[in-house]
């Protein structure tokens, strides 16, 4: 019983579906045996009773029209070769790719279209035995060529001889598009090149136009302070002259070189070609100091909120550079604020170093020290360039354009940035990233000052310098200051004077760049020979010391004064003493 045959209203059973099923699938055997007996040639035509008892005829033509229909359809050539290679069979689409009518090329042989060095008859023989695949060129009846991908393939028939069917696909197409990007890849390749060459010479242009701004900022603040020398010098020349005005002629040109020391430290800064002394020191310490000092700096009317946690943050850096760059912005926030508003401290540590100015960051741990002030703010305009050298918004005489530069470059040198946010109208924050470490500084030993062991005490120092008038004066102080001097003017020339008398030296005071062995080789060389002798290094500008440090030694920067130089040679001397003092314990 057929599940149709239930009455309205009557719910089938489990063996009405049953044999429902088993009726479908009798009636799909019974298809599928009549299909394959009208494919063997078995009968010219079978009729079957439809569902809507209709009688339904068979044939082998409408068996196979659908996939006749596909064939002829496909985009690609299809076609059957005999043993032979000739043509038993093609769609329409092989036709228009062979440029004949179908019923023209059937009988003909296939390797009559194929050109060039392709062996068709050795492709079919090989496709008796596995799949072909490859390109070939084909030859149209017009005389043209087009590049083709062949696909053959054994096809079994009962008691008959094998065939092989194949799909020829029209590559032109792709080859055309494959043309299409490789000249746009040579485009885009030239493009680039192009715009390569444009933006190196936007670069130059820009250094030159940076160059151009940096060297007349330099040449008028240098003038400035040369005329104040030159005309104290020439003042002081006067035989009538007084003593008053002695002095303070005198005292000028001191002010003056000690202006135009700082002038080029922080041109040197900026460049990040400045030897910094890094020191591990706790960087809450520091800030609350500098808070207390810029109290001072800012005025009356400025309120310094300094926000420091308790918990200890350490970093390494040089000190005394960090503390210039939080009085330079310190002062470039009050300008802003015009005197009057609220400078906030702030101090967060452990914090990853965010992407600053195009520049990636980075996840290692930093200390982020931030000054926000409630001034007028920085225009959008503006704030890319506020870090160049020389450039200021404010008036003439009110600012070098320097300040900001030596934040930047100190901040970059220690391995660190500044990162900067304004809002017209509503202030500007500045936060100074620099790397954190762990632990703080080791704890020094309760000593005396180094420089007490050798105050008052005749040395004899190795001058090494090979400028002649800088040689002459370094070897005057010394003199003056009641020590010995033997002056060479190279590193292979001191060497020579301390093989002659090895223990003659208590110190030697060497200028860092020289002709041949520079002074951080040579200190390097004494180190192994006597490494005992003292050596304090003395330089203006050395990339090596920028690039690399001190190595260790003691530094006094160009220009430094008498007092300066009693200094560091005392504290050198003296760690000497202590450091042998202890070995001999």
């Amino acid at each position: 019983m057929s599940v149709d045959a239930l009455l309205p209203g009557d719910e089938p059973g489990p063996e009405a579906y049953r044999t429902h099923i088993r009726e479908l699938e009798a009636r799909l055997e019974e298809s599928e045996e009549t299909l394959a007996a009208i494919r063997r040639g078995d009968f010219d035509a079978v009729v079957v009773e439809g569902p809507n008892h209709e009688r339904l005829v068979y044939t082998l033509e409408n068996a196979d029209r659908p996939y006749r229909v596909l064939i002829e359809q496909i985009q690609e050539g299809a076609f059957t070769l005999g043993t032979d290679g000739a043509l038993l069979y093609c769609n329409r689409r092989l036709a228009d790719m062979l440029g004949e009518p179908q019923e023209r090329l059937i009988g003909r042989a296939l390797r009559d279209f194929v050109q060039g060095d392709t062996d068709l008859d050795h492709l079919v023989r090989k496709a008796m035995i596995s799949p072909v695949r490859g390109e070939v060129e084909l030859r149209r009846a017009a005389g043209t060529e087009s590049a083709t991908f062949l696909s053959l393939s054994r096809f079994e028939r009962q008691g008959d001889e094998p065939l092989l069917c194949g799909i020829l696909s029209d590559l032109t197409e792709q080859r055309r598009n494959m043309r299409a990007l490789a000249e746009a890849h040579d485009r885009l390749q030239s493009e680039s090149v192009e715009r390569e060459r444009v933006e190196e010479a936007l670069r130059q242009s820009q250094k030159l136009e940076a160059v151009g701004q940096l060297t007349g900022g330099v040449a008028h603040d240098f003038n400035n302070l040369l005329t104040v020398i030159k005309s104290s010098t020439d003042l002081l020349k006067r035989p009538d002259l007084s003593e008053v005005r002695r002095q303070r002629y005198v005292e000028a040109i001191s002010d003056t070189v000690d202006r135009a020391a700082k002038l080029t430290g922080q041109l040197l800064a900026f460049a990040r070609r400045q030897a910094l002394r890094p020191e591990v020191f706790e960087v809450g310490a520091s800030l609350r100091a500098v808070a207390e000092m810029l109290d001072s700096v800012t005025g009356a009317r400025i309120t310094v909120d300094a926000q420091i946690p308790d918990q200890p943050c350490h970093i390494r850096a040089d000190l005394s550079q960090f503390e210039t760059a939080l009085i330079n912005m310190a002062v470039n926030a009050r300008d802003a604020m015009g005197g009057e508003g609220t400078l906030t401290l702030r101090l967060h540590g452990g914090r990853p170093m965010p992407a600053i100015r195009g520049h990636a960051g980075s996840r290692s741990t930093f200390a982020a020290v931030s000054l926000s002030d409630t001034g007028i703010g920085i225009a959008p305009e503006v704030l890319p360039r506020i870090f160049e050298p020389f450039f200021t918004t404010k008036d003439i005489g009110k600012g070098t354009g320097l300040g900001l530069s030596q934040v930047f470059g100190f901040a970059k040198q220690s391995g660190g940035d500044v990162d900067v946010s304004s809002e017209a109208g509503s202030g500007t924050t500045f936060t100074l990233y620099l790397p954190q470490v762990e632990h703080g500084p080791e704890k020094a030993d309760d000593a005396p000052r180094e420089e007490r062991g050798s105050e008052g005490v005749s040395l004899c120092v190795l001058v090494v310098e090979d400028n002649v008038e800088v040689g002459r004066f370094a070897t005057q102080i010394l003199e003056d200051l009641g020590h010995h001097t033997v002056w060479a003017t190279n590193a292979e020339d001191a060497l020579v004077e301390l093989e002659r008398i090895p223990f003659r030296f208590d110190a030697v005071f060497s200028d860092v760049v020289m002709p041949g062995m520079g002074g951080i080789a040579l200190a390097r060389e004494l180190e192994q020979r006597l490494p005992g002798l003292p050596v304090v290094l003395t330089s203006g500008y050395s990339h090596v010391l920028a690039e690399e440090g001190v190595h260790g030694f003691d530094l006094i920067q160009k220009p430094y004064s008498v007092e300066q130089l009693s200094q560091v040679l005392r504290k050198s001397v003296g760690k000497r003493r202590r450091a042998a003092g202890r070995a001999k314990l």
